[in-house]
């Protein structure tokens, strides 16, 4: 089976998701940012801090090319993942990209006490995900399927995927 690739903004459940998906197929779930953190031995924060985002997003696609090479996988990305053509281009040679969507007050609200997220650690992080949102979502829409996670669960979001994908 092909890969399942998880994208969309922070806080739209791609690892809650990627857990039930995971359950249900059978499948073995990676985590991108996870993966870099193992990898590089600190923290995405960490890495954010000494090398900006543009040097985070050199380390992300490397792993990227990794994790893609692999089958049978489900792979949850970091939210930005998608800015560059090549991770899409890497990670749709073998896999189905999905996108989970929500809107910016569900993803403060996901996200809001995390201090996991450097892109949001500013004075008004509504503004910033608004902000972001815009300029990512011509991005997120090259997905192969879209889906909103709004006031759904996982395992019901997981059901929608797999139908979705048995149709495409």
């Amino acid at each position: 089976m092909k890969n399942i690739v998880l994208t969309g903004f922070m806080g739209t459940g791609k690892t809650a998701v990627g857990r039930e998906l995971a359950r249900i197929l059978s499948m073995k779930l990676v985590d991108v940012d996870t993966e870099i953190e193992e990898s590089e031995q600190t923290t995405i924060n960490e890495i954010f801090g000494q090398f900006g985002e543009p040097g985070f997003r050199e380390i992300e696609t490397a792993m990227i090319k990794k994790i893609a090479a692999g089958m049978n996988l489900i792979i949850s990305t970091g939210g930005g993942a998608v800015l560059k053509q090549e991770n899409m281009d890497i990670l749709r040679e073998n896999g189905v990209i999905v996108c989970l969507t929500a809107s910016p007050e569900t993803i403060l609200r996901r996200t809001g006490t995390s201090n996991d997220r450097p892109l949001l650690q500013v004075e008004n992080p509504l503004d910033k995900i608004n902000q972001l949102l815009n300029f990512r979502r011509p991005f997120y829409e090259k997905a192969d399927i879209m889906i909103d996670t709004e006031n759904k669960t996982p395992l019901r979001i997981a059901e929608e995927i797999i139908e979705k994908i048995k149709v495409a």
